[in-house]
């Protein structure tokens, strides 16, 4: 067999890996073949048999085998083994880390027209990972991506529209990208776009509808999802008011360190709502979030020292937990500093 030639190789390893023409998916059999044609020099088996050995598909994890044969393939011009290789190098797989070999490899496959590619290009000018921070040319790649329909630049492009960085502000438009990625099932872009119905920027405010968009995204785990979901279920917006159902998505993104989930268990803790009222348990909720930066914990652990609920009276600690929530424009920690003739 090892005399096939590799377009034939190729086709029984493809076959092998997707199941077609009637063989049965052996991923063993896959990397056999693919290691056949890839040494004849086959680009397309060289990257398949790349993302095998990185993925663990058939044969033990190897990356730096994968990064062998993904580097054989990306050196043919294949974008999609150059997107690979790019991802290699900014995580250290296989190769030693380096942001700006993956640039390199990245910009080899965007300007191909790789989504992948162009989107991760669009993260690193975005956060400066390998290059200065550049949200014009962040902008940029992820437009390319989000016009081929990716749903991480589509959202990603709709957050610059949101918050008019390195383009004219624009909730319509940042609405529109949340759309187009939510309609692909991102939780982060269901999510926003569910805040944008629930505060009317952009569309027409509608509860029912941001309701559900936070359970698309708050049923894949997502915790803002949950947290906000939780709010409409306590408020009974878009929703029938139910504490209890409130409680327990507040709960599972609290469980996942999100300080707004937190904060919010704080809150029903301290107010007997759809648990029975216990000071001490809300101070350990505030804290979590408080140590986060979370304004409106910090506040309410200032309030809780303040006036001795759960925790020893210390008008030293609430003040101080009053300055941080204050120094963050938090109003009630203003006001309340203010009162205790303290300032900010």
């Amino acid at each position: 067999m090892e005399n096939m030639n590799a377009k034939d190789a190729f086709k029984l390893g493809w076959d092998y890996m997707t199941g077609s023409h009637g063989k049965s998916k052996d991923y063993g059999k896959a990397v056999y073949y693919y290691k056949i044609a890839a040494e004849q020099g086959e680009q397309w088996a060289q990257n398949n048999l790349g993302v095998m050995y990185r993925d663990g598909l058939g044969v033990e994890k190897n990356y730096e085998e994968a990064a062998k044969w993904l580097r054989m393939s990306a050196d043919q011009g294949n974008s999609n083994a150059q997107c690979s290789l790019g991802c290699c190098y900014e995580r250290g797989w296989g190769v030693v880390q380096s942001y700006v070999d993956a640039m390199k490899y990245y910009r080899l496959a965007a300007n191909q027209g790789d989504i992948i590619a162009q989107n991760n290009l669009g993260v690193m000018y975005r956060d400066g990972i390998g290059v200065a921070k550049n949200h014009e040319e962040a902008v940029q790649w992820f437009r390319m991506a989000a016009e081929q329909g990716n749903r991480n630049a589509q959202c990603s492009l709709g957050v610059f529209y949101e918050r008019g960085r390195a383009v004219e502000q624009s909730y319509g438009e940042a609405a529109k990208w949340y759309r187009l990625s939510a309609e692909q099932g991102f939780v982060v872009a269901q999510n926003n776009l569910g805040v944008f119905y629930e505060r009317g920027y952009g569309v027409k405010q509608d509860y029912k509808e941001a309701a559900k968009l936070y359970y698309a995204a708050a049923k894949q785990g997502y915790a803002p999802a949950q947290s906000n979901l939780g709010f409409l279920y306590r408020e009974g917006k878009g929703v029938a008011k139910n504490y209890a159902e409130a409680i327990k998505l507040f709960r599972l993104a609290a469980a996942q360190g999100y300080a707004k989930a937190q904060t919010e268990l704080g809150y029903a803790y301290a107010n007997g709502q759809g648990v029975q009222q216990n000071y001490a348990e809300s101070v350990k909720w505030y804290r979590l979030a408080a140590a986060q930066g979370e304004q409106y914990a910090q506040n309410n652990l200032g309030w809780a020292y303040q006036n001795g609920h759960g925790v020893t009276k210390d008008l030293t600690e609430a003040v101080k937990w009053y300055r941080l929530a204050a120094k963050q424009g938090n109003p009630n920690a203003k006001a309340n500093l203010k009162n205790l003739g303290y300032d900010e």
